[in-house]
């Protein structure tokens, strides 16, 4: 039997799973990684940290493949996909020059309000597919530049290295040989051309970064170079793939062609629809970007951004402890008939897709002395399916094709609640393959498809076949729940 391991690093934690030749998962490590809540937004990760956690969580993973009668030798390659928008910036001699700058970060809202003052946004998003948006990696850079002395110098001397963390974690492992990344986390940085699939040298100078080393973009199906894992592994074995998280999610549900759709739902959420092998351009506040890419083939998606998700839940629970197990709320919405009128609005860190409304707060509206822990216990689950149904909305505006199901990944995707409630809202079918690490599955899918370990889009088909799907039963009541969530956004 050939194992591939597949590495997955989020924000909260980093989850290694060694797959098998036929899609199943084997063994698996999990550890937490700890992320820095900051004053004004600002939100950052240890960048040594980040390795550390990588290599804790391929170590535990190991050590339970090796309890269940697994053979290391049986390890063929690996496939890796990560938080996107997060990157590191390091020296010459592969210091980081300040702490990791997560995609959560919103230091840099000034910035983009002075490029979209100059004129800059349609330029860049003619470019880039993206908006000019905090969520991105390059104007977060431009905040270091303009702030920390020491980046300053470093880029301005050419000795500077930019990395998302799919490069952060390859040049640590390779020990600083192979500098690479991959099309879709270069897409997310604002400095990618997304028609030429090249940096775009013309957006670098008007960031006033033209002098930053940037990696080596490939497609995301592609050698990367070799690593025993710091030791971990008796010998060295080829890295595949490299992909952003949500991106793999996609490619592990089977988005493999023009008009599929999923929703990968944890602290914020991915929707993202395949629109095929030409970039689509969005007029509803969607962004363009790579959905993933082999050697022979690329493929493009609009994706919708969506925030807070699952932080919404996190809040209620370590911020007012209204219960003390997130697995709790489907009993809690499930005890009440309606929200009670209670609508939460999880601007949190602003509004996403399809609103961006970035320095939007977070508000809870219609309380009453009627309203029990309950409503808003629902209201906070309920916003979960309202703003997907927002960006699908927008979504089929773009592109004029219906949706025909979503599929779904992530923790949340266990709560039947939302899962319910999305199947109601939307009017279609919901799919949920039932493997809630589907961003490390679409991560080997890919680095098994380059080395042959799977033969070709049709053999990935075949696989992991067994799937859940929740139908609308009809209720009209969720009709008029939404139009409730529409009145309070646009008050």
């Amino acid at each position: 039997m050939k194992y591939i391991l597949a590495i997955d690093q989020g924000t909260s934690s980093t989850k290694t799973i060694l797959f098998d030749e036929n899609g199943r998962a084997f063994a698996k490590g999990t550890e937490p990684l700890k992320t820095n809540y900051l004053p004004n937004g600002f939100v950052e990760q240890d960048p040594e940290e980040i390795f550390k956690n990588v290599l804790t969580s391929v170590e535990q993973c190991l050590a339970d493949f090796k309890s269940r009668g697994g053979n290391a030798a049986d390890i063929r390659t690996c496939g890796i996909s990560n938080q996107r928008e997060t990157f590191v910036i390091w020296d010459e001699h592969g210091v980081p020059l300040c702490n990791a700058l997560v995609w959560q970060c919103k230091r840099s809202v000034a910035i983009c309000e002075r490029l979209k003052a100059q004129g800059h946004e349609p330029a860049i998003r003619s470019s880039t597919g993206l908006l000019l948006d905090p969520y991105f990696s390059g104007t977060k850079l431009c905040w270091l530049y303009e702030n920390i002395p020491e980046v300053k110098e470093a880029i301005n001397a050419g000795k500077a290295y930019f990395g998302t963390v799919d490069t952060w974690v390859l040049f640590k492992l390779t020990h600083g040989a192979n500098y690479y990344t991959d099309y879709t986390n270069a897409s997310r940085t604002l400095f990618f051309n997304l028609n030429k699939l090249a940096w775009d040298h013309d957006l670098l100078d008007l960031f006033g970064v033209s002098k930053l080393n940037l990696p080596k973009p490939k497609p995301s199906s592609s050698l990367f170079g070799e690593s025993d894992f710091n030791g971990l592994l008796p010998s060295r074995i080829e890295i595949t793939a490299l992909i952003g998280d949500s991106h793999a999610a996609a490619f592990g549900e089977g988005c493999f062609n023009a008009g599929t759709a999923k929703a990968t739902l944890g602290t914020g959420c991915s929707v993202m629809m395949s629109v095929g092998d030409k970039v689509t351009r969005s007029n509803t506040g969607m962004v363009s970007t790579i959905c993933w890419s082999t050697e022979t083939e690329v493929q493009y998606a609009l994706e919708g951004v969506i925030v807070t998700c699952g932080g919404t839940i996190e809040w209620l629970r370590n911020e007012l402890q209204l219960f003390t197990d997130s697995k709790q709320t489907e009993a809690m919405a499930k005890a009440v008939s309606d929200n009670g009128g209670v609508y939460i609005i999880p601007g949190f860190s602003g509004l996403g897709a399809p609103h961006w409304q970035m320095s939007r707060r977070g508000e809870i509206k219609g309380l009453t002395f009627g309203s029990t822990k309950n409503h808003l216990v629902r209201a906070a689950l309920e916003s979960i399916p309202y703003q997907i149904k927002d960006v699908i909305a927008a979504m089929e505006s773009d592109t004029s094709i219906s949706l025909q199901q979503l599929m779904i990944d992530g923790g949340i995707s266990s709560n039947q609640f939302i899962v319910n409630f999305l199947a109601e809202l939307l009017g279609k079918p919901v799919v949920n393959i039932g493997i809630a690490d589907v961003s490390a599955l679409g991560a080997a899918y890919l680095a098994g498809l380059h080395c042959k370990i799977f033969r070709d889009l049709n053999h990935l088909t075949e696989l992991n076949s067994e799937k859940t799907t929740v139908r609308p039963s009809g209720d009209q009541n969720v009709k008029k729940w939404y139009k409730g969530w529409q009145h309070a956004l646009a008050h």
